[in-house]
């Protein structure tokens, strides 16, 4: 792969056991394919505190992001929030997530869900941290709950954007922005490459998901950070630009999102 000036994975699971043995390397060949930086995103307690830790270890490459998954509701609990506000003290912290919805699986019930967003959205408008956000088939049930607290004085992004245009616009008009996974390289996704074709490049921001979701040609196998390079390539022909273009345009949206200092 050839490696580019610059890019930003705004979401990954460095934390995840997947890469319990081969950390270093993996955080090596990212840099080989230009990563310029990596926000590693916590899904409950224990991850979140890991990737504080491994923010403070890789300093100024690798973030945090605390938060917990709508899989994992049940246990947000007061003694959670306060540690997730404990977490956020640490400088390499810089959003609050993944939080949100997922009425697909439904491994934690519902009301427990909406709960849980619903105080760390509180705490993120608290702590004055932006939201990364996992919605899978709840998109009008968190659009209600945001719209609630509206305007939201924090921005965010819509983590692994599956919705169409129609849902991608009301995300757009609270100020969010879309991220982009691998599944942009997926064949039969065309409802995604059409709402990439039309949302501003201003905001548009690439992750990767490692350890899931690789791009084609990985796709099945694990995902990682130097994997980003096909999922700009792939921006890049639906958007008629350069790969360097998408680069700039979406590191850019990155340190300013996540005001990252890098």
């Amino acid at each position: 792969m050839r490696r580019w000036k610059s890019l930003i994975d705004t979401h990954a699971h460095l934390n995840h056991p997947k890469f319990g043995d081969d950390l270093d390397a993996t955080i090596e060949r990212a840099k080989d394919a230009g990563i310029q930086a990596i926000i590693t995103v916590g899904f409950d307690l224990p991850s979140s505190e890991v990737a504080v830790k491994l923010s403070e270890r890789y300093r100024k490459y690798v973030w945090a992001a605390v938060g917990i998954h709508p899989h994992d509701a049940l246990y947000l609990t007061n003694d959670a929030i306060a540690r997730l506000r404990e977490l956020s003290q640490s400088p390499t912290t810089i959003a609050i997530g993944e939080i949100g919805l997922d009425f697909y699986r439904n491994l934690s019930p519902r009301d427990a869900q909406l709960h849980a967003f619903e105080q760390q959205l509180i705490l993120a408008c608290e702590l004055c941290l932006p939201i990364i956000l996992h919605i899978r088939n709840a998109y009008q049930e968190a659009l209600d709950l945001l719209r609630h607290y509206a305007p939201l004085p924090i921005n965010g992004v819509a983590h692994c954007f599956s919705g169409d245009w129609a849902i991608a616009e009301q995300l757009l008009s609270l100020g969010l922005d879309i991220g982009i996974t691998g599944t942009i390289t997926f064949r039969h996704n065309e409802s995604l490459r059409e709402v990439i074709s039309r949302v501003d490049m201003s905001k548009l921001l690439l992750e990767t998901d490692a350890p899931y979701l690789a791009p084609v040609p990985y796709r099945g196998k694990r995902n990682e950070p130097a994997y980003l390079v096909r999922i700009a390539s792939a921006v890049a022909q639906v958007r008629g630009i350069t790969v360097d273009e998408v680069a700039m345009s979406t590191t850019a949206n990155a340190k300013h999102l996540f005001k990252l200092d890098i």
